[in-house]
């Protein structure tokens, strides 16, 4: 294992700074490290790492949640609020309806299928987006509308939104029983997230300006109360329905409101976790990858991430209408909210793990969407911020 570990650190960080050389995202270096050391290439991965790595994916995708909630004012949130609102699910409504139609279309898989693979595909890159929108902030562009807050907040809640669609599209495509409850759920789930996750960050400002302890101390237990959301949402899934990961952002967001001298310190202590948390999850992620079967799928599912892409570009037109943001703005806007990256390579490769017929069709697509939207969303925001954007 440690021979393993040792290879994922050096090969990943090598090729994630030559992409950084080249002016494109490190996590594609980091993907293509994956599909180097994976099983279909050199098998250099040990098998106990690959059997721990959904685990692995799902703590990546709390630390970057629990900083973006460190990185959100509510003040902010309460100035930005009714697009906001709309961008956290209109785009990805839209995107997961195209997707469900067309997939079928496209691959031999039923309507279950396709609407898992809708809700892989559709949320937004917390790990292309969230950085990019705390720079932003830092500098001034786009602040006096508070569009990069906008983008922040509503693709984080986007993220979490299109992941609670998923587990209850997978629970219908394996053949589960799925009711009306089944979407009676899901703004339950939100709402007891958002509430837990407010009520346990308020206890926890109290609790960290009573007892002293290092900032290091306090990451650990910021930590150990998300694995708890997380464990919590499993207990109770058959008595009252929670999302664990809303909770996470939730948690973070009241921790920056009641104690912000505090959360200004630890977003820099999470930076730091994130560059370990984003090469374990990217690598592993890219380990799955299937070369034949994705040269098999290729055409098609490029043409259907296109597709789908221009479908969230219209809901994010939709979700601006009636906002002071004029044109260039909007299209900032819209081009900011494409690159796809982190949940992708949380979630994607589940329905593979869990049996499903088409999971590794999925997984591939997944992956795909990654390699196209996260190089282009990423560089529309680094050299556009400047040309679109007003700067403070």
């Amino acid at each position: 294992m440690l021979l393993s570990v040792s290879l994922i650190i050096l090969i990943s960080l090598m090729m994630a700074k030559i992409f950084n050389l080249m002016k494109l995202p490190a996590i594609l270096g980091m993907l293509l490290a994956g599909m180097i050391l994976g099983p279909y290439i050199f098998n250099l991965i040990d098998g106990s790492i690959m059997d721990i790595s959904g685990d692995l994916r799902e703590i990546a995708l709390i630390v970057i949640l629990i900083r973006a909630g460190l990185s959100l004012h509510i003040d902010d949130l309460k100035k930005v609020g009714r697009p906001a609102i709309l961008l956290s699910f209109v785009p990805a409504t839209i995107e997961i309806i195209a997707i469900t139609v067309l997939a079928p279309l496209f691959f031999d898989i039923d309507t279950p299928t396709a609407l898992v693979l809708g809700a892989v595909v559709a949320a937004v890159s917390p790990a292309v987006v969230v950085p990019r929108m705390i720079k932003l902030m830092e500098s001034g562009y786009g602040k006096e509308k508070r569009i990069p807050h906008m983008i922040l907040a509503s693709a984080s809640i986007d993220d979490v939104y299109v992941i609670v669609l998923f587990y209850a599209f997978l629970q219908l495509a394996l053949g589960e029983s799925f009711h009306i409850n089944t979407l009676i759920n899901i703004p339950i789930s939100i709402g007891l997230g958002i509430l837990i996750g407010i009520m346990v960050g308020y206890l926890s400002h109290k609790f960290f300006k009573v007892f002293h302890m290092r900032d290091t101390v306090k990451v650990l237990i910021i930590f150990a109360i998300g694995f708890l959301f997380m464990s919590l949402e499993d207990v109770l899934k058959d008595l009252v329905p929670i999302s664990g990961l809303l909770a996470v952002m939730a948690y973070g967001i009241a921790m920056n409101h009641f104690y912000p001298s505090l959360s200004k310190r630890l977003v820099k202590k999470f930076e730091k976790i994130w560059v370990v948390a984003e090469i374990m999850l990217f690598v592993l992620v890219g380990a799955l990858v299937n070369l034949t079967v994705l040269a098999d799928i290729g055409l098609f599912a490029v043409i259907l991430i296109n597709i789908a892409v221009l479908f969230r570009l219209i809901g994010v037109f939709l979700s601006l209408i009636k906002t002071n943001l004029n044109a260039k703005e909007r299209l900032f806007t819209a081009g900011a909210y494409t690159p796809k990256a982190t949940v992708q390579a949380a979630i994607g490769a589940i329905p593979l793990s869990m049996g499903l017929p088409n999971g590794e069709l999925i997984l591939m697509i997944s992956v795909l969407a990654i390699i196209i939207t996260a190089p282009l969303g990423a560089i529309f925001i680094d050299i556009y911020h400047k040309i679109l954007l007003k700067k403070a």
